[in-house]
């Protein structure tokens, strides 16, 4: 039995693909873009108004502060294993309307394709190591308009989905996602539907001869092409925006994530339907700087006697300054076991261009 270090992976996410649970499906798109709403637990649909938009409500387009708007993230997971960034923009087509755009990738590179390690006269020969990378992208095109009822905006973000194994699995998908902002007075609302259309992945896989005999030989599952589809999610999002004193400001928003692929462990669980709520703040001096912090993730953990007695939390916060026609923002993000100590470190630039 060879012992292949890309046999294991390539077999592990076959069985994920193939068994088509849509609970995985694009999981990376699960994780959210820019420090500043990462460090309010993704708590953003109804408040957001920058270039992120495109992602977390597309409606939020139309309020952008400036003409044109970049950015990029960058995050790092798993001690610095795997890599998360993104680039987005978005400018204002005219006093009622906008358009975003923005790429994301997760990957990891460098991944030993011991494959060859052991030549045909059972010889172990290092040099014949090579390396190969796993990557997800997605590319998203977004329009928003507003005016079209007094205090609402709607927009949609049309988004594609790439995801790669090294030379031997790809995958092609294509989804929309819906939303919509309403604003009176100090109240914002959200909504958004994610995948609205479902998403579907067509996977097709390039194996050669020497691939499959280390599949055959290690008794692994040949895999083969496929789709796996992502099911609708809906968030429903509410905000205030306080005004206090000595020019400081204060937004709390709380969002419920409605899941529609079956019992999750969240804090309302329910068959087909789930409902995980996460909540987030943000104080800012003068649109100067801001400090941030959110709760989400709620899950029932289990005890040594496998009874599921209490819940856990996770906890995330930031700090962001803007200067003139730059910003920048950090995140400390628990990824889900605190007790672990599994923190990321987010940090996002925004560059505000503003036309004579």
């Amino acid at each position: 039995m060879r012992n292949v270090v890309f046999t294991i992976l390539l077999s592990y996410t076959t069985s994920v693909f193939l068994a088509q649970a849509p609970k995985f499906s694009n999981e990376f798109l699960s994780i959210g873009v820019g420090a500043d709403a990462l460090g309010r637990s993704g708590s953003v649909v109804a408040s957001v108004e920058d270039y992120t938009s495109s992602y977390w409500n597309p409606a939020g387009l139309t309020s952008l502060k400036n003409d044109i708007q970049v950015g990029a993230m960058h995050a790092e997971y798993f001690a610095g294993i795997a890599k998360y960034d993104y680039l987005g923009g978005a400018f204002k087509i005219d006093s009622n309307a906008s358009f975003g755009a923005s790429i994301i990738r997760f990957g990891i590179d460098d991944i030993p394709n011991t494959i060859d390690l052991i030549d045909a006269n059972g010889n172990v020969n290092y040099d014949n190591i090579t390396s190969f990378s796993t990557a997800d992208y997605a590319f998203l095109l977004s329009y928003a308009r507003k005016n079209i009822f007094p205090g609402v905006s709607i927009g949609g973000s049309a988004k594609i989905v790439h995801r790669k194994v090294g030379d031997f699995a790809k995958a092609w998908g294509f989804g929309i996602d819906l939303g919509a902002q309403y604003r009176k007075n100090n109240w914002l609302f959200g909504l958004l539907a994610r995948d609205i259309t479902t998403t579907v992945n067509a996977w097709s896989y390039s194996l050669d001869d020497r691939t499959l005999e280390v599949f055959n030989l290690t008794d692994n599952e040949i895999p083969q092409n496929g789709t796996e589809i992502t099911l609708p999610k809906f968030i429903l999002a509410a905000g205030y925006n306080f005004s206090l004193k000595n020019n400081i400001g204060f937004t709390p928003e709380i969002n419920l994530d409605f899941t529609t692929d079956g019992k999750r462990n969240v804090l309302i669980e329910g068959d087909p339907v789930s409902i995980d709520p996460h909540l987030g703040m943000q104080f800012d001096y003068k649109k100067i700087v801001y400090l941030r912090a959110g709760l989400g993730n709620l899950q029932r953990e289990t005890n040594d006697l496998g009874n599921r007695e209490f819940f856990t939390v996770q906890p995330n916060m930031g700090i962001g300054v803007s200067l003139r026609n730059v910003q920048l923002d950090y995140a400390l993000t628990d990824i889900g076991d605190a007790s672990a100590g599994l923190y990321s470190h987010v940090f996002s630039l925004r560059f505000n261009i503003q036309k004579e």
